[in-house]
């Protein structure tokens, strides 16, 4: 695969990936992906910030978040956030330290 095309694809994954936590599991929240991978959707937008930077374009963690969750966070938080359970929260901070 030459580099270009490698970009490209690369690139649709991972908009697949975003559209998916977008628009198919907008239910799946970010403690159970940190528990059960590592990252979250915090952890790609700020990745996508990383980047731009990497290529001179600034760009704040809010504008990077609504980016990644195609929508502001704290709109975000408010129609799909739910409340941690003691277990997972548990979890997370064993995994975390």
């Amino acid at each position: 695969m030459d580099p270009q095309t490698k970009i490209e694809v690369e690139a649709a994954a991972f908009r697949r990936l975003q559209h998916h936590l977008i628009e198919l599991r907008p239910d799946v929240q970010n403690i159970d992906l940190m528990n059960l991978s590592g990252f979250c959707r915090n952890c790609l937008s700020r990745w996508y910030q990383e980047a731009a930077s990497d290529s001179g374009i600034n760009m704040t963690k809010d504008e990077a978040r609504e980016i990644f969750y195609g929508m502001p966070f704290a709109q975000w938080k408010a129609e799909f956030q739910t409340e941690v359970s003691s277990a997972k929260q548990e979890t997370f901070l064993k995994n975390h330290q």
